[in-house]
């Protein structure tokens, strides 16, 4: 049975009226409704050139539009002016607008729902090969989330006029932002001032060999953008962060508790090894207690299931988008997640590029930075020169490739270290007590690669025994000697 899609042409027609007559009606609608989701051709292009009319400061009638529109096309027996004179005759009133506005757009989602819902059985029923089931009900899903998100899911092509606004408007975030950055605060000043924060959509890969605080500045990272966050009430009541923002964790690696006891460890300055043996004082316990209370009100949400496919990661990052908001996600660490085929050993190259491109387009979705950690391979320390180069990625090309910003940690406390003389009468002792006094409680992070900046290394100061990186001005730091 043929069923016609769900529109109401004479909702249309009367909000359209409404706006002809009194330019007010277009902002009681404009923050949610668009030209999309207009059924008539016609009229998505009345309300488009309206809205541009508006939004100049002009006044947008009958008369100002026509010259906008198709002069020879009809709309019955009437032409497009005599068409805008009787929409602005028989106008409702303003305070009609925007139940008008509502009903409009509850029908244009309808539409869609259908449009993703026929496609969605059509495709199950051709069982298409390069589409298996885990692959329909990911893009479903995506186009879902998009539809709740945005009130549309085509993606399609945008006006260079809509992005130049958009850049306009993300410059003055930036402006009215704490520490003026068009990116998120890692709450490192140095190395915002590097990176102007982290950018939206970007996928950010933070690389090192084991031992090098990978984990420990995305944890310092991850925490303070939480700990910074501000929300903001939205016209339509929703929320956005002003400052700081909430922060997704895939910890792949280590469990929930060990990742809190790292955090605990670098904010109340109790060493973690202490924490583990209960090795503390009163006073240490009661530094825990209360840093406890701060993070039960921290919008940082950890999942620690091992191995999880990129399909896996996204649907639970929409997820969290949609419950509790999204302004950062961390992944801790790409080679231990699997692809969306689920098949390990396989062909890791290509796992680990569907993992990278998967990554990437999540954060583009979901418009948030994505921090990506990633593992080095062993050649690193065949050479002299330890530090890490983008060539030392491991696994695949795709990693440097996908990745909008390329960072790397090293110490070289850590080598230097494993260098010391063992008989103190040695000549050598005095020489390589010099080089350690050089480099310790110091960190560098290599920006190797930085679509949007410049590249460069970025000293910080390094506390291993509370895992903490901090600005190397920073008075809170001290060197210490490790008890």
């Amino acid at each position: 049975m043929y069923r016609e899609a769900p529109s109401n042409i004479e909702a249309e027609q009367a909000l359209l009226g409404a706006i002809l007559v009194n330019n007010d009606a277009y902002y009681r609608v404009s923050d949610f409704l668009k030209g999309p989701h207009f059924q008539e051709a016609l009229h998505r292009k009345i309300f488009e050139v309206a809205g541009d009319i508006i939004r100049m400061g002009k006044t947008a009638n009958p008369v100002t539009i026509k010259t906008f529109l198709p002069s020879d096309q009809k709309v019955g027996e009437m032409t497009v002016a005599q068409y805008l004179a009787r929409l602005a005759s028989e106008a409702v009133s303003i305070i009609n607008a925007e139940d008008y506005g509502r009903a409009i757009y509850d029908l244009a989602l309808r539409r869609a729902l259908i449009q993703i819902g026929e496609d969605m059985v059509n495709i199950a029923y051709d069982a298409p090969l390069d589409m298996p089931p885990q692959a329909q009900i990911e893009d479903t899903e995506r186009r879902l989330f998009d539809l709740a998100e945005n009130g549309r899911y085509d993606g399609g092509f945008q006006s260079f006029n809509d992005a130049v606004a958009l850049a306009v408007d993300m410059a003055g975030a930036a402006f009215e932002r704490d520490g003026h950055l068009s990116g998120i605060s890692t709450g490192i000043h140095s190395l915002d001032s590097k990176m102007g924060g982290l950018q939206r959509s970007d996928l950010i890969v933070l690389a090192g060999r084991p031992g090098m605080g990978k984990t420990s500045l995305a944890t310092n990272i991850a925490w303070n953008i939480a700990a910074a966050y501000e929300p903001e009430v939205m016209p339509d009541g929703s929320f956005k962060a002003k400052n700081g923002g909430v922060v997704g964790f895939y910890s792949l690696e280590m469990s929930s508790e060990q990742l809190a006891t790292r955090i605990m460890s670098e904010q109340t300055e109790v060493s973690s090894s202490k924490i583990r043996r209960g090795d503390i004082t009163e006073h240490e316990f009661e530094k825990l207690v209360g840093f406890s209370q701060t993070m039960q009100k921290v919008p940082l949400f950890i999942d620690q299931t091992g191995g999880i496919s990129i399909a896996q990661l996204s649907a639970r990052a929409r997820r969290l988008k949609r419950q509790r908001g999204l302004d950062c996600l961390v992944v801790d660490y790409i080679q231990l997640m699997t692809g969306s085929g689920g098949k390990g050993g396989e062909n890791r190259v290509q796992e680990i590029t569907q993992i990278t491109t998967g990554l990437k387009a999540l954060g583009k979705e979901l418009n948030v930075p994505i921090i990506a950690l990633s593992q080095l391979s062993r050649q690193v320390e065949s050479r002299d020169d330890k530090r890490p180069q983008l060539s030392d990625l491991r696994e695949s090309g795709s990693i440097e490739q996908d990745a909008d910003v390329v960072m790397f940690v090293f110490r070289e406390e850590y080598y230097v270290q494993n260098l010391e003389p063992r008989d103190q009468a040695d000549p050598k002792y005095p020489e390589w007590e010099a080089q350690m006094e050089k480099v310790r409680g110091t960190a560098d992070v290599i920006i190797a690669k930085q679509r949007h900046g410049p590249t460069g290394t970025v000293k910080l100061a390094f506390q291993a025994q509370f895992t903490r990186f901090a600005d190397l001005a920073d008075p809170s730091f001290t060197p210490y000697e490790e008890a």
